[in-house]
């Protein structure tokens, strides 16, 4: 547990920039004086298991946004949300029915800009105790972990492509078992890898 913990902070004092779902595209050309709405996602590593895992869900079908999609618990900022971190937790517990006091949060790793409009601060948070999941019916198909070895490895992930509004777009990917982690997810993890290599 120290370990995690001496290398997860390490990571989010390294300096770094933020990241976005057009990194791998540098041609494309956002438009200038674009407002982005808040949002926070919560990057929970559990400790509790023996081996750190951090906590994903795949979102329901039935979604109108993202439908199947695999992400973090989080969600956009609301007016009664101190800040980002406060919508991380809050969403984690409707999400996945995990305690706003219960994460230990040590930090966030710089924002990310989503093709959907939002600036992402992912919240990182471990957990020493365990807690029972619920997950909501209404957005989430499962709750999943995967192990933190897996997702801090560069070398699990992979560049893809797919048309996108008459264009090729590229992304990353990190694969694990059944799962198809991308997009914005796999971004933002491939952030904390890279940090987390130095």
């Amino acid at each position: 547990m120290t370990d995690t913990l001496t290398n997860l902070q390490k990571a989010l004092a390294a300096p770094g920039q933020g990241s976005s779902d057009f990194d791998l595209n540098p041609e494309t050309v956002l438009p200038k004086g674009r407002r982005l709405r808040p949002a926070g996602v919560l990057i929970a590593v559990d400790l509790t298991a023996g081996t750190p895992q951090v906590f994903l869900t795949k979102r329901s079908s039935a979604l109108k946004h993202h439908p199947g999609q695999i992400a973090f618990p989080g969600g956009k900022q609301e007016d009664t949300d101190a800040n980002v971190t406060a919508a991380a937790l809050r969403e984690a517990n409707e999400e996945i029915g995990l305690p706003t006091g219960l994460p230990r949060v040590l930090g966030a790793l710089p924002i990310h800009e989503t093709v959907t409009g939002f600036s992402v601060t992912p919240v990182v948070a471990v957990l020493t105790e365990p807690f029972d999941i619920i997950a909501d019916a209404g957005e989430v198909e499962e709750v999943f972990c995967v192990p933190l070895s897996h997702l801090s490895d560069p070398e699990n992930y992979i560049i893809q492509s797919r048309r996108w509004r008459g264009a090729r777009r590229y992304f990353f990917t990190v694969p694990y078992g059944p799962y198809y982690i991308w997009g914005a997810t796999a971004r933002m993890l491939r952030g904390l890898a890279a940090r987390m290599d130095t």
